[in-house]
């Protein structure tokens, strides 16, 4: 398909196309790509195969399989996306505020496209559609770099909204796929400061670290997702063994999947037994008091209790009370997702004020921070960061904004 550079040109091309693209121009193009996926679904999932079998001889993990594995329902799913981000309300051209200056100046801020979102990523073939839907939706071409291990995945699907894209009389250009997987290329991609105006990274500790490393253009990270429950010495225990099941078991390779279990010391002894029992599959591993209560509990290094496991393992601690948990969280928590378990107003509205996290979340799983469970149609990812977003990226995080200023002939003295 040509360098990064002539990619990275073409995209630049169709962002610019994009910015003046209607609403109506934009949701028919994802619905186009809907349909071609649907379409050719056998296609989809004879390329998603191949990866398959080559992830299972390489011995990868078995959630890393789940991230990779598509199947029917799955590539519907992905066609729904397109078609819930084309029914969202099109941020480009809102007025976010205005007012008139005692010169009479008229002054308004205005959200407009990014241009080019740079996304690399890692063996999810989903987000491949689900950039796309909201990048173009949003006015931006979408210039995206997945990994070797879903490559021919991403080819068939990019192929499908290229094809989408250009049914609706919208540039082919708008989703842009790098082939060239290397460590060499990701690094160049990194530093394309002429093509790409904002990157989303969405992957593990060592693609962020390359990030950091890097890139020389401007990027959200999408951090780890070392996400805690803690259930308070007030929790409804049963609500907190589901809350915990649901967290961890629900998919335990993705980003919102709950990896570690804080258990306030009044409980301890009464829901740590239940809940073990109840995360049947689930390796623990725990902290002293802990394995005193449950010795099938195996020992916790203090790396464990930072670590963002992605499968069927956690994490467990008992704490002596709320700020024993704050204080847990604040060592060991990577900004994603932070849950409370409890029956007490004030314990929760002290968790939610005092814990640094993209989501604070009470008496729900932390499978809930997710751009479509919080109404966005789908998400590009979920930052971890405090600039420009925070949390999961949707439609408006895909936008930045100018000012509009109009006179009458005004000059200024």
């Amino acid at each position: 398909m040509g360098s990064l550079g002539d990619l990275g040109g073409r995209a630049k091309a169709a962002a610019q196309a994009l910015a003046g693209a209607g609403t109506a121009a934009k949701d028919a193009a994802l619905h186009a790509a809907a349909d071609v996926l649907v379409r050719r679904v056998g296609d989809v999932l004879d390329a998603n195969g191949r990866d398959l079998d080559a992830a299972k001889a390489a011995g990868v993990t078995g959630a890393v399989v789940d991230r990779l594995r598509l199947d029917p329902a799955r590539v519907e799913a992905m066609a729904d996306g397109l078609r819930k981000v084309a029914a969202l309300p099109d941020p480009v051209g809102e007025v976010l505020e205005g007012w008139v200056r005692p010169n009479g100046l008229r002054i308004s801020r205005v959200r407009v496209p990014l241009g080019v979102v740079g996304v690399i990523y890692e063996n999810r073939p989903n987000v491949t559609s689900d950039a796309a839907a909201l990048c173009v939706k949003a006015g931006n071409a979408a210039f995206l770099r997945g990994s070797s291990g879903a490559l021919n995945s991403n080819q068939a699907i990019s192929a499908c909204l290229r094809e989408g894209m250009a049914k609706a009389g919208l540039p082919e250009d708008a989703v842009v796929l790098v082939e060239d997987t290397s460590r060499e290329s990701a690094v160049e991609f990194m530093r394309l400061r002429d093509h790409i105006d904002c990157l989303v990274p969405r992957g593990g500790r060592s693609l962020i670290e390359t990030i950091l490393a890097h890139a020389t253009v401007p990027y959200v990270i999408d951090g780890d997702g070392n996400c805690h429950v803690y259930v308070h010495a007030s929790a409804d225990l049963d609500m907190a063994q589901a809350i915990v099941v649901n967290g961890k078991t629900q998919r335990p390779g993705v980003c919102n999947a709950a990896e570690s279990l804080l258990v306030d010391a009044a409980v301890a002894e009464s829901f740590l037994p239940r809940v073990s029992a109840a995360l049947e599959g689930v390796e623990l591993v725990g902290d002293e008091r802990a394995r005193s209560i449950v010795p099938t509990i195996g020992v916790a290094t203090s790396d464990d209790f930072s670590t963002e496991f992605l499968d069927l393992k956690m994490s467990v601690a008992v704490v002596d009370d709320l700020d024993g948990a704050i204080d847990h969280i604040r060592r060991h928590g990577s900004g994603h997702t932070e849950a409370i378990v409890t029956t007490e107003l004030a314990a929760a509205d002290r968790f939610t004020r005092e814990v640094d996290a993209a989501a604070v979340v009470v008496n729900a799983s932390t499978r809930f921070t997710d751009g479509e469970q919080f109404g966005f149609g789908a998400e590009i990812g979920i930052s971890t960061q405090k600039l420009h977003a925070r949390g999961p990226m949707g439609l408006r995080e895909l936008t930045t904004t100018k000012y509009v200023v109009i006179g009458e002939g005004q000059v200024r003295q």
